[in-house]
């Protein structure tokens, strides 16, 4: 990876993408939460797995009302993507992630709460 900042329009702080190198998926791990996905991303990764989308779907993901997020499975206490390969520290499906992956660390809630991004991401500059 470059070491080069993003900066992303209506954001206080960058991003220096090599620090995902060191950081060993904080992002990925931690408390509950969503990881949305929409129909062409469900698409992508399952054929990425080559998996049946319904498979994929009954298999990997719950619908909550009318969404699908990513499970979760629960390691050592802590919360993790069902994609996050927990040996390797890195992401399974990197290639095809969802678009909330993609934008991480600049989310709208982020930029109100800058304090707690600077204490998830070792990116943050």
């Amino acid at each position: 990876m470059n070491d080069d900042i993003i900066r992303v329009d209506g954001f206080k702080y960058g991003f220096k993408p090599s620090a995902c190198e060191e950081c060993a998926g904080k992002c990925c791990t931690g408390e509950s939460g969503y990881i949305w996905v929409n129909n062409s991303e469900i698409k992508k990764i399952a054929e990425f797995l080559k998996l049946d989308e319904e498979i994929f779907k009954k298999n990997c993901l719950n619908k909550i009302k009318y969404k699908f997020t990513i499970k979760e499975v629960l390691i050592n206490g802590e919360f993790e993507c069902l994609f996050f390969d927990n040996i390797g520290k890195k992401c399974q499906i990197y290639e095809v992630r969802p678009n909330q992956c993609k934008t991480f660390p600049f989310w709208d809630y982020f930029k109100t709460n800058e304090k707690e991004v600077r204490n998830e991401c070792i990116g943050i500059v």
